[in-house]
Order: structure tokens, then sequence, then C-alpha cells
């Protein structure tokens, strides 16, 4: 068992194909303790989980986020460790986390992310993570949500949106942990490994995913619009490509241009269509009820 007694959630929705290989490398780690959330899957996933003696919590399809804090609201101790169903943690990853958490003196660490080669897509992935992750220490702004280890107290103070199924899971609830002033975040030593589908189209699909959260973080949240702008506009054009080619991985430099291009095309075609909605609303006569 892991040095500190430690909860994981693993959510998952239709993940048969993926998600005997998460639990079996999750058992390996020891945990106190192992939920997986159900977002109401029709494939096998769920009998998957249970043939394997883990415990599942249905939710309904209620969204990620929603989620996520069921999971964590049904956890027991006080250190929670999101994990998915395309993550492969090494037997001491647990620990190796706890002692990230230590080093750093953080309430919250994530793991970087190391994307198993398989094919450009994937390569350009992890060469991406390499770029803008993979440095240890204190983050100002949001890290990723899995695989992440918390401290219990921060997500009873600072919940995941429970009813916005197109909020963003990470950058909504970091932007509200940012709000407290109480908790510190950050990314630690310990890598890893993820697998994700290959295909071009499934990563166009994901970055089409990210865009739709971008808009509706915008949306709830324009207090933070200028950074969310900035994000799109500046860091993946710019930025990150630039600091990428002179790191020697062109293919982040992609990476980045598909990405953060596919994501802003959402975001305007989003706000665009609001904007036309607002507008186009009829004024009410005087006297209408």
């Amino acid at each position: 068992m892991t040095s500190t007694p430690i909860s994981v959630v693993l959510c998952a929705r239709n993940e048969a194909s993926r998600i005997e290989q998460s639990i079996r490398a999750i058992k390996a780690c020891e945990p106190a303790e192992l939920i997986v959330v159900d977002g109401g899957s029709t494939d096998e996933t769920v009998a998957i989980a249970e043939g394997l003696g883990v415990r599942v919590i249905r939710s309904g399809g209620k969204g990620l986020a929603p989620d996520r804090q069921l999971g964590a609201d049904h956890a027991t101790h006080d250190l929670i460790a999101f994990i998915d169903a395309d993550h492969r943690p090494a037997p001491d990853a647990l620990d190796s986390l706890k002692r990230d958490m230590d080093e750093f003196g953080l309430d919250v660490v994530q793991a970087a992310v190391g994307i198993e080669d398989n094919g450009f897509w994937n390569r350009a992935e992890h060469d991406a993570m390499a770029v803008f992750q993979h440095t240890p220490g204190p983050r100002a702004l949001m890290i990723g949500v899995a695989p992440t280890l918390y401290r219990k107290e921060v997500l009873q103070a600072v919940r995941f949106d429970e009813v916005n199924k197109e909020q963003s899971d990470d950058a909504d609830l970091f932007k509200r942990i940012v709000d407290t002033g109480k908790y510190t975040f950050g990314v630690g030593r310990t890598i890893v490994p993820q697998f994700h589908h290959p295909d071009r189209k499934d990563y166009l699909n994901k970055f089409r995913w990210y865009g739709r959260r971008d808009a509706e973080f915008i949306r709830t949240h324009p207090d933070r619009a200028h950074s969310m702008w900035f994000h799109l506009l500046v860091r993946y054009p710019l930025w990150r490509p630039i600091k990428a080619v002179f790191q020697g991985k062109p293919r982040a430099a992609v990476y980045f241009w598909v990405c953060g291009g596919t994501r802003l095309s959402v975001v305007i075609s989003k706000t665009i269509q609001s904007v036309f909605l607002r507008t186009s609303r009829p004024t009410p006569e005087p006297g209408d009820a």
C-alpha cells in the first residue's frame, strides 16, 4: 500500500478498450481505495471494472466535471488522485506524486504526461507536453485535472461545476482555486504515460471539444476572458511554437498551431453565434408580460 493512504478516482465513459489496463496499473500502485465513476457507458466499461473487483458509481451521464466531483465526494481519504482510463501509472507513481506535493509545498500536484509513441500526432503531443508542461514547480494559472493528486479539502472548498455540462473541468476549477487565494498547485517530477488515439481525425475532434470548453469558459467567466483570448491568440500560435523550435521539437510547433487554430475557430464561431442570438431576440413591446 502507498506510504500515505490515497483514494484514486477514475472517471470513464465507453472506455471498454482501455479501462482494464488502467485499473491494473492503478492497482499495482496499491492505493487505499479505487473508485470508478461511470458516466453512462453503453459498452462493457462497467462490467470490466466490476469484474476486476472495483467499486463503480453510476453518475447517469451528468458530465465529466460533475463525475469528478461525485468521485471526490465518495472518496474516504484525505488525498485524492484523479487517474483517467488512458493513463498507465507506474507502481510508484502515487508515492512519487506525494513526494512531489511535499517537496514543492503544494495542495494540488499534477504528474507530467508522457504520450506513448504511436504515430506522428502522438509524438507531436508528447513533444508539446515536454515544451510547456514538464518543468516541475508551482504554477500561477492552471494545471491539468488528471493525472493529479489533491488534498481533499481543496475539492470540498472549491467544487467542480456540477451543473454546466459544457464547462471545462480544468480551466474552470483552477480559476476558482486561484480566486480563493488559499491553495497552491503545480507540476511534479512524476511522469505518467498516457495512451491517445493516433488518428488525426481523433485529435481534431479533441481540439474541437477543447474549443467548446474554451468558449464556455469565456461565457461563464467574462472577467478572465482576456486571459483565454491571450492563450489562443498568442501562446498557441506564437510563443509555444517558437519555444518548441528553439528546443528542437518542430513536431510540437505543428501540434500547437493545429490545436490552437482549431480551438480558436470554434471559440470565434461560438462567440458569433452568441452575439447573433442576443441581437436577434425580439424586443418586448411595452405592456408585454
